[in-house]
């Protein structure tokens, strides 16, 4: 009976762990790395491998560390309420271990294994989530994830690094391209989280500023996501294929906002933020099909 009790709680625990670094958060993040690496070059397995895994350890590094410092956030939330630390399951101190020994062994593990640049941007990325989003901006102000948003946007510069061992002009774009869709992605989500923000005191822009406004931001973001992505193609980096897929994928985006902006409901939001993980996702296989064929 002892030995099944131990085994019960070993399973929770792994299951606690794994949840802290934010899996279903990350498999997006991996996906803009394994797409860019394909664009930047003809990267062996191996080194795919070996950039996910350091890419991996460093988001999921950030995002045990985010568990431990909004522990009391996520304890005001019904969506968050059950989270690791924020339930009692985990222990700060024993969080903040676990994302530091991840976030470090990421840094070694690419400065060893692919370069020292990724290894740096990687990190970068890791910092900027945890020191300039979650403990200075998402606190502070409603813009939290429009500048916080960058250390999502490193994955594509992380990607190019491994496979070139510099950076140029079209990672830029890639970052460019994550930055600006980051903002009318969470603000979808935001909508339908208003009341659970507002409970945590969390400067959300709905809170702050009402929904109206948020809707009216994501309309904008929308726009000038549009023209960041056709950016790429005007600077020679894609041809055609790329061309049609942004332009079909950045229009039906742009309806999607002004649909919400019209009619303000949360099937709309919800429908937006879903349609905006799979804008991403088919954005960066086209530009591997572009490259490709």
């Amino acid at each position: 009976m002892e030995a099944v009790v131990a085994r019960s709680a070993w399973r929770t625990a792994i299951s606690d762990y794994f949840e802290m670094t934010k899996p279903r958060v990350q498999s997006l993040l991996l996906f803009t790395t394994v797409t860019t690496m394909y664009v930047a070059g003809d990267p062996s397995l191996g080194l795919v491998a070996l950039t996910c895994l350091g890419g991996a350890l460093s988001a999921g590094g950030a995002g045990a560390i985010n568990h431990v410092i909004d522990r009391d956030i996520d304890r005001a939330m019904h969506r968050t309420a059950n989270r690791p630390v924020a339930s009692g399951r985990v222990s700060p101190a024993a969080g903040l271990v676990f994302g530091v020994v991840l976030g470090s062994a990421a840094f070694v593990l690419l400065a060893t294994t692919v370069n020292l640049l990724a290894a740096a941007l990687s990190l970068s990325g890791l910092l900027g989530y945890v020191f300039v989003y979650t403990l200075w901006l998402k606190r502070s102000t409603p813009q939290n994830i429009v500048i916080g948003g960058a250390a999502g946007a490193v994955p594509p510069l992380v990607a190019w690094a491994a496979v070139t061992g510099g950076l140029t002009g079209t990672p830029l774009y890639l970052f460019a391209i994550v930055f600006f869709w980051t903002p009318p992605h969470f603000w979808a989500l935001s909508l339908l989280m208003k009341d659970e923000y507002a409970r945590a005191g969390v400067p959300m822009l709905p809170v702050v500023r009402g929904e109206r406004e948020t809707r009216r931001q994501i309309l904008l973001y929308t726009v000038l996501l549009y023209a960041v992505s056709q950016l790429p193609f005007c600077a020679g980096a894609f041809g055609v294929t790329y061309l049609i897929a942004s332009v079909l994928l950045g229009a039906a985006f742009i309806y999607g906002s002004w649909r919400l902006m019209r009619r303000g409901d949360k099937r709309s939001a919800l429908r937006l933020y879903l349609f905006s993980l799979g804008y991403l996702a088919a954005l960066f296989a086209a530009m591997v099909a572009d490259v490709r064929l």
